[in-house]
């Protein structure tokens, strides 16, 4: 074998690790020829020309070497000056004689003590050296840069300057009789300024760093006032030697106040060479300084737009977050910082605007105001550089939020411009948490390395399709992510019953009617989280069932438990059931107005006072807030009810009473750990109606048996699978066609196909892929299949075939292709036969040249709607929140012009829901994707406030998680009373968690309107019984009061056209009269009698019946709120919609687990009973 080492031939000597420490000393007898290699010629000359100029390092020294010298030079001349005494020398004693002469004029000048000085044997000595070594450079410099032209080196102001320095010196080494020649040696501060200049250059390029402009100009500028003055002393001073003698102070003094335009007037010039200097440095001044001065004000107005820098050293003090936008706007400028700095611990912190344009004039005035410029920074910059991230100092941030510009025509170039800026932070600071906002959900794959990410498309349409089934989610899920900025103000009936102290917000204390009171207060409701053991209110409940819990804890506290996350796991749980334990490791999610850290609790008394409990109702103005337990300690408890609900709905059976008569029917209990024989009963599968378990012939012979799994297919890349109904086939895609036929069927209106659920009509411009996220939560599997609604999408420009492909699974939906606008295609999708009307804004109207006129289109469109068909519920998406004053307008309407004052005292103020009184806002009518941008900020503080959303809006499922749905209070619940009997009742029987109320009531008149429309009628002369009855209750019924539908106005109006008729003649006869009668029909035809026959009119010529319009026209007068965990002894009434948090129904299946892993297509050859037993 052969020895591989032996082959291996050794390292030549210069690449040995030892030779290359100690050097190589045996090269000599290598063989090889060194080269070496010249960047320049080897001469002389460019060997110092690389020394003296070309390299920086040695440039620097030669530079800072020059600079030392003229500062010595300059120091010496004052060193001269201080030693030398006017009054001797050569010509002192003539001068001191012709002073004392009598015949002496003032007015002749002595030029002795000019020219000459006293200067001593060493100072002469150095002050030769300094000059022998200045010219010696000098001349050594222009020979290494001389380029051809000599003039041009000989006439340059620092060559002369050195000249004038340095020659006089030499001169007198060779003639002794002038070494008290005096010689201008201050005039090497300019030449020292020149140094200083070249010095900085030079170091720049030494530390390859370059300092800001500014700090030159400045520097420049500095230097160049400071000579002026020095050269201005020094001349007044030694030419006053022949006048009043000055000293280098008083000198000073003088020049100190002739520059600044002061002019005292004790010291000053008696010559004529001095008052010639003066001058002289005053028009140097006037030309030299204002150059200099506009130079440094146009790079300070430079820096302004760019915003200078970040300093390193507040960075690493002070904590700071930095906004990355494309485009910064004054509402999301205000939205961004109130809802920001309204947490308590974020006060302290900066932030950081780095945005690529300049900033506009209303952001310049916001931040030029103390609160914010003392804390806000804009940096003009892009992300994409970085140069500009350094000057952000986002190495050091503790957040970085980008935000996507909505307002662009292009949206996914939006998006592709936000996901680079991710991608760029995220290379420069990959330690920095990031915070994203994506406009569409296909893009929202590209970022999944962001902490926390909100897709806008995906919220928005899964909230406006929970709109649709749950009345007003928005605005719950608004009012939930909303900081509340309010004051600390004790509620007292609260204290009294818990001793605790809360903070109200702000807005509940701002109207005296009893809905905004009880709105405003309970709007300040927000999520917190807390440990359980550390936790008062919920840590005596350790080892009981979460439903136990839930309602002790609101019982006690008036707190909504309604989540919970383990220690070991990162999802939660939205109320997991009754089957929960509770740990003490459980990190508690719970709705209150403020977090359990904010309040202080007091020891209850031990004895109440009995009337407390005993304290009856009398009305929504009294509530007694303090009588929590009245309801509840008197409930007789022996008595179980554990009846699950009817396959009717969501409805409350009033038990049956057992034993006397007269006893108040119960409530089961809240069982500490839950039992499963109840529960095994009471589950949430048996809900489910009849026949889905077994369809009737009517649904078999339609085909209308629906099985449940997982979409088959999916738009985009990241949509999180949701267990739906689904199809066993999917339908053609010429059957998803509305308004045409097919082979497969001949329906073309909605109304042909006979639905028993009314309509939920969408209309938008494209079927992009965040509509997809619309249609999942209405056919979630959770959804009974008796209530599921059919779906229209009445879109602007025909769906893809990727978005079809997507939709054909799923049962009732259909599209067609069609505007808004117009009239046919509302007539056509069914628009008289739906439930909600969901218009969602347009991308291609969200850019306007006036920001706010973007929502113009779509504001007029739902208005037409809304005089067309009055009782049809529109929910609309908006642009700009600040365009909700514009729904449903009406410009005489008293109170909606109350409700505009109190919103602009709100705004005022500062609140960050200054529309939140807003009729359309609060019941739920209007949205805003702007008004989840809080849901971002709130996340840097909350970083479960994303995770809980998607939860409620259905956007995740986690298995063992509930989900949100809603109840309706009808005549048979009303034996509850309270929400706090129902809060037990719901808990004990199905594990539901109520977290809020939808309440509509009646808006009442003002008294002098109704006066009006009484008196009027009274007045109508031409009407019978039956007109008159018929329009006194539609117009009490209206809320419009334009002139059309004003009977008074429309009196008026009358009584004007009589009087101008008796002016004109008359036709004779029957003409005449029938003129009239058509006239008198006109003036009292109602603007909605006119919509009216427009619309049934438009029916019948497109072969519509316009039976079920007539319906529509039946409007009540209501306003509608909602309540986010109300007080306990909170009334119920008559249909309230109840927000619930309900079970996993799949939760309490012992083979629930591996059921939900499968595909559809191993559940859709299954048979359909075992399908809806999953």
């Amino acid at each position: 074998m052969v020895d591989l080492d032996s082959e291996v031939p050794p390292l030549p000597p210069r690449y040995r690790f030892r030779d290359l420490l100690l050097g190589d000393q045996g090269w000599q007898s290598d063989d090889r020829v060194q080269v070496e290699f010249y960047m320049n010629e080897n001469t002389f000359k460019e060997r110092l020309k690389l020394f003296f100029i070309k390299n920086q390092r040695s440039s620097l020294r030669i530079r800072l070497f020059n600079f030392s010298l003229k500062l010595l030079s300059c120091f010496l001349y004052i060193i001269r000056v201080l030693l030398d005494d006017p009054t001797q020398g050569l010509a002192c004693k003539e001068l001191n004689w012709r002073c004392s002469n009598q015949n002496y004029t003032p007015g002749a000048i002595d030029w002795s003590p000019i020219i000459w000085v006293n200067r001593s044997l060493p100072l002469w000595g150095l002050q030769v050296s300094v000059a022998l070594i200045s010219l010696f450079e000098t001349l050594l410099l222009s020979y290494l840069s001389y380029k051809g032209n000599i003039w041009e080196q000989i006439l340059r102001i620092p060559f002369l300057l050195e000249i004038i320095n340095a020659v006089p010196f030499i001169i007198t080494i060779f003639c002794p009789v002038l070494r008290n020649l005096f010689i201008p040696v201050f005039l090497n501060c300019w030449l020292a300024k020149h140094a200083l200049e070249n010095m900085i250059n030079d170091l720049h390029r030494a530390i390859q760093r370059t300092q800001s402009a500014m700090f030159n100009q400045v520097l420049i500028l500095i230097s160049t006032l400071l000579c002026l003055i020095f050269t201005c002393i020094c001349g007044i001073q030694h030419l006053e030697r022949a006048g009043n003698r000055l000293t280098l102070f008083d000198s000073l003094y003088f020049c100190i106040v002739t520059f600044s335009t002061v002019g005292f007037g004790d010291v000053t010039p008696k010559i004529w060479p001095s008052k010639l200097l003066v001058v002289i440095m005053i028009c140097v001044a006037l030309v030299v300084l204002p150059i200099q001065f506009e130079q440094l004000a146009y790079l300070w107005m430079e820096r302004q737009k760019s915003g200078g820098n970040y300093s390193r050293h507040r960075a690493q003090t002070e904590k700071h977050v930095v906004l990355c936008v494309s485009s910064l706007k004054i509402d999301l400028l205000m939205d961004f910082l109130n809802e920001f700095y309204a947490h308590p611990r974020l006060q302290d912190y900066y932030v950081v605007i780095l945005c690529p344009t300049e900033m506009d004039a209303q952001v310049r005035r916001v931040l030029q105001i103390p609160m914010w410029s003392q804390r806000v920074i804009y940096l003009q910059g892009s992300a994409l550089k970085d140069q500009d991230l350094l000057r952000a100092k986002m190495d050091d941030a503790e957040a970085c939020f980008i935000l996507s510009s909505r307002c662009e025509v292009d949206r996914t170039a939006a998006d592709h411009q936000t996901i680079l800026r991710a991608w760029a932070v995220k290379d420069f600071a990959p330690n920095c948490p990031l915070y994203v906002q994506i406009l569409k959900p296909e893009n929202k794959f590209h970022i999944k390395f962001a902490d926390h990410v909100v897709c806008e498309e995906e919220f928005k349409y899964a909230m406006l399709a929970l709109n649709c089934i749950c009345p007003a989610t928005s605005t719950l899920i608004t009012l939930l992510v909303h900081t509340s900025r309010g004051q600390t103000a004790p509620w007292e009936a609260f204290r009294q019953l818990t001793g605790t102290k809360q903070t109200l917000n702000r807005e509940s204390q701002q109207s005296s009617e009893q809905w905004q009171k009880m709105y405003g207060r309970c709007s300040g409701n927000e999520v917190h989280h807390i440990n359980l053991e550390e936790s008062t209110f919920f840590a005596e409940y350790e080892g009981k069932s979460f439903t136990y819990a839930s309602f002790h804890a609101h019982k006690k506290f008036g707190v909504c438990l309604i989540g919970v996350r383990k220690e070991d796991n990162k999802n939660i749980l939205l109320n997991p059931g009754p089957r929960y334990i509770m740990s003490s490791t459980d990190i508690c999610f719970y709705i209150n107005i403020t977090k359990e850290e904010n309040s202080a609790f007091k020891k209850q008394e031990k004895h109440r006072k009995k009337h407390e409990s005993k304290l009856s109702y009398h009305g929504t103005s009294r509530l007694p807030v303090h009588s929590i337990i009245a309801s509840m300690g008197t409930v007789a408890i022996d008595l179980q009810d554990t009846g699950c609900r009817t396959s009717s709905g969501p409805t409350l059976a009033l038990p049956s009473e057992g034993g006397r008569e007269g006893r108040r029917p119960s409530i089961a209990p809240v069982l500490e750990v839950a039992d499963s024989s109840s529960l095994q009963t009471c589950d949430l599968l048996s809900d489910q109606s009849e026949d889905e378990t077994t369809p009737s012939d009517e649904e078999v012979s339609a085909g209308l048996e629906y099985a449940k799994g997982y979409p088959p297919y999916s738009p985009y890349i990241g949509s999180s699978p949701t267990f739906c109904h689904l199809l066993h086939e999917k339908v053609p895609f010429c059957c998803l066609r509305l308004d045409k036929g097919c082979q497969h069927n001949y329906y073309e209106d909605a109304k042909a196909y006979g639905f028993k659920n009314k309509l939920i009509i969408v209309a938008a411009e494209t079927a992009g892929n965040g509509l997809y996220n619309f249609i999942v939560p209405l056919r979630a599997y959770y959804r009974p299949k008796k209530e599921l609604n059919p779906i229209v999408l009445l879109l602007d420009n025909p769906p893809d075939m990727h978005f079809l492909d997507a939709i054909c699974w799923f049962p009732m939906v259909y599209y067609m292709v069609g505007s808004i606008d117009n009239l046919d295609d509302l007539l056509r999708c069914g628009v008289t036969f739906a439930a909600n009307m969901v218009v969602v804004d347009k991308e291609s109207t969200m850019s306007a040249e006036e920001d706010y006129m973007a929502d113009a289109k779509t504001i007029v469109n739902v208005q037409t709607l809304f005089r067309l068909f009055s009782s049809l519920s529109i929910i609309t998406e908006l642009t700009h929140p600040a365009n909700m004053r514009f729904m449903q307008f009406r410009a005489k309407d008293c109170y909606s012009l109350a409700l505009s004052k109190l919103e602009k005292k709100e705004r005022e103020k500062g609140s960050n829901l200054a529309f939140m009184f807003r009729l359309p806002f609060a019941a739920g009518r209007v949205f805003s994707i702007s008004m989840l941008d809080t849901l971002l900020y709130q996340s840097f503080v909350k970083g479960y406030m994303i995770s809980i959303t998607r939860l409620l809006l259905g956007l995740d499922t986690t298995p063992g998680s509930g989900f949100l749905c809603s109840m309706k209070i009808t005549e048979e619940d009303l034996w509850i009373r309270t929400y706090a009997r129902l809060y037990q009742k719901l808990c004990s029987s199905t594990g539901d968690i109520p977290i809020g109320v939808y309440r509509t009531e009646s808006q009442k008149l003002t008294t002098s309107e109704s006066q009006i429309s009484i008196s009027v009628e009274e007045w109508e002369d031409t009407k019978d019984t039956k007109e008159q009855i018929s329009y006194r209750n539609n117009h009490r019924n209206s809320t419009s009061s334009d002139q059309s539908d004003h009977p008074l106005l429309r009196r008026k109006s009358m009584q004007w056209a009589r009087r101008l008729s008796r002016r004109v003649p008359r036709h004779s006869g029957k003409t005449a009269e029938k003129i009239n009668q058509q006239r008198m029909n006109l003036y009292r035809r109602s603007e909605r009698q006119e919509l009216a026959e427009l619309v049934k009119n438009r029916m019948k010529h497109l072969g519509l019946s316009p039976a079920g319009y007539d319906e529509m026209n039946d409007h009540e007068n209501t306003l509608s709120y909602i309540l986010i965990n109300p007080s306990p002894d909170t009334r119920l009434e008559l249909n309230d919609i109840v927000y619930l948090i309900r079970p996993d129904p799949l939760a309490y299946v012992p083979n629930a687990a591996p059921s939900r892993k499968d595909s559809f297509c191993n559940t859709v050859g299954q048979d359909t009973r075992e399908e809806t037993q999953l």
